[in-house]
């Protein structure tokens, strides 16, 4: 509330995000190509999450949607192939606000993107870092 000039108040909103991850996933990877191979897997799909994730983000900037959209389709499955269904789901929802044409719903969903797989990068990254 402003009064006589001055700031009495000011709320200070945070967006926490839930992600949904599947840590049997990772169980039946490195099940299916031991230790090495998966973690080699792993390493690599969560380096390619934060490249796709920083294109998406410069591309929405320079107003590149098609490479927003390209970028938010290939993230979906590289997502998926290590239990990040959170991050998949919300990539699958900006790449519809790019096909619908929907500028206003990309901003916010692309915010969201990006809140989402910073956590999901850090909650699977503690996840490998503990089976150790």
């Amino acid at each position: 509330m402003i009064e006589g000039g001055t700031v009495e108040q000011v709320a200070i909103l945070t967006h926490e995000e839930r992600v949904h991850f599947d840590p049997d996933r990772l169980t039946e990877l490195y099940a299916e190509l031991g230790e090495l191979a998966a973690e080699t897997v792993v390493c690599r799909a969560l380096e390619e999450l934060s490249i796709k994730l920083r294109r998406i983000e410069a591309a929405f900037w320079s107003r590149d949607i098609k490479t927003v959209h390209d970028n938010a389709s290939g993230l979906i499955e590289v997502a998926e192939q290590i239990g990040m269904h959170s991050l998949a789901r919300v990539a699958s929802d900006v790449a519809g606000c790019v096909a619908s044409g929907d500028v206003v719903a990309l901003g916010g969903t692309l915010a969201r993107l990006l809140r989402v797989g910073d956590q999901s990068l850090s909650t699977i990254w503690d996840e490998q870092s503990n089976a150790f």
